[in-house]
């Protein structure tokens, strides 16, 4: 049988004194949402405005970026099956993924969300675009205190961009 949007949100860890106090990440869900909803904005500034050319290639190139950023986050979460929730809270009893997408990065739906703001920066030649907060740092902890084999999962495979400053805490 099918669950309900409600049945499914419950599943996840949504609740109403959750999004009041935050207790399972609800707040960085509901910016990360905002941050998504403003890769419609148009681009600000433009760059037109500032005397700055834009060539034809950037925002070619911007949408294959887009395209494989919206791959890379349709594979993880297939990948992630049951597992998946939009909360840097496990889902408890849900079993830890390191194959598939996720044998290659520990983030992939960050790494496709990073893609496609570029991507969307890249297309439009808009400095605003490049904005995207992560919550990634929470849900590791709270995957270490669900998974012991996370540990040696976090130690062999890159976070979200592999041997990118700041992108690529191994040992973090």
């Amino acid at each position: 049988m099918q669950e309900t949007f409600k049945q499914r949100l419950q599943r996840w860890g949504f609740s109403w004194a959750g999004l009041r106090d935050n207790r399972h990440g609800e707040w960085w869900v509901l910016a990360q949402m905002a941050l998504i909803a403003a890769q419609a904005l148009p681009p600000e500034p433009p760059l037109g405005n500032l005397g700055l050319p834009w060539p034809l290639a950037l925002p070619i190139t911007g949408a294959v970026v887009v395209v494989i950023g919206r791959a890379s986050g349709a594979q993880g979460a297939f990948n992630l099956g049951d597992s998946f929730s939009p909360l840097p809270e496990p889902i408890p009893g849900a079993v830890l993924v390191t194959d598939g997408v996720y044998g290659r990065c520990r983030h992939p739906l960050y790494q496709s969300l990073l893609l496609i703001s570029l991507g969307v920066a890249l297309l439009l030649g808009s400095l605003l675009h490049l904005g995207l907060a992560l919550k990634a740092r929470r849900e590791e902890q709270r995957l270490c205190l669900s998974h012991p084999e996370y540990a040696a999962y976090r130690q062999r495979t890159p976070a979200i961009i592999p041997h990118l400053p700041g992108l690529d805490w191994r040992t973090a």
